[in-house]
């Protein structure tokens, strides 16, 4: 079985990422999304609302996993015993960044690295952007994946 590791500071609703696992599971037979911890990076949900949000989201799908780790991304990806990392990026400038992360990861654990696009009606918005809208009330609807409850649950 082979497994991808799609690390991230994952919001539920962080854009495009359900086009990027739906394309994952075309070659791959797991996909686990993996939440990073950053105690410094403000999210709009705590860890355990967002893992919760994205396995309801995914109940569906049995070949998609979520874990939370506060290590290194290529050390939690040979804790997972991936074999790919799976990164989405919106821009060229991600892709720039994206490529010389992917090429230092392989580098050091041999593990390759998979760019993939999100699809070409989410690459002029931003999880950050989608965020603040929702602190300010706005509908940010039509940038969730379908049937993503947005309710801050308690």
């Amino acid at each position: 079985m082979k497994r991808a590791l799609f690390p991230g500071t994952f919001d539920p609703f962080t854009i495009g990422h359900e086009s990027i696992v739906r394309r994952a599971l075309t070659f791959i037979d797991e996909v686990v999304i993996a939440i990073g911890i950053n105690e410094k990076k403000h999210t709009h949900f705590e860890l355990q609302q967002r893992e919760e949000m994205i396995r309801r989201f995914y109940a569906n799908e049995p070949r998609v996993r979520v874990a939370s780790y506060d290590c290194l991304t290529i050390d939690f990806a040979r804790q997972m015993k991936a074999d790919l990392i799976i990164r989405g990026i919106r821009t060229v400038k991600d892709f720039e960044y994206e490529e010389t992360i992917a090429d230092i990861n392989r580098k050091l654990t041999g593990i390759e690295t998979i760019l993939l696009f999100t699809e070409p009606e989410m690459t002029c918005v931003s999880s950050t952007i989608v965020r603040e809208l929702m602190q300010y009330g706005k509908d940010v609807s039509r940038f969730l994946p379908k049937g993503m409850n947005m309710e801050n649950e308690e």
